[in-house]
């Protein structure tokens, strides 16, 4: 049974992940997998979750 939210595992891997987010470049594949992750595990869409770290995919973008 996956973990569900408000879980002490939940509540671990989200936290993770979301560290992980602030700390890997925007964009990488590291970061990419990150974002997937996260989307997967709170069902949270691409732009939600990057807008939570202030970012668009517009921003993104112009990056690269």
């Amino acid at each position: 049974m996956p973990e569900q939210p408000g879980q002490p595992g939940y509540l671990r891997r989200r936290n993770a992940l979301w560290q992980q987010l602030r700390q890997d470049e925007p964009g990488t594949p590291a970061s990419e997998q990150s974002l997937l992750q996260l989307a997967e595990l709170t069902g949270w869409s691409r732009e939600r979750i990057l807008a939570g770290l202030g970012l668009s995919e517009l921003e993104l973008s112009e990056q690269e």
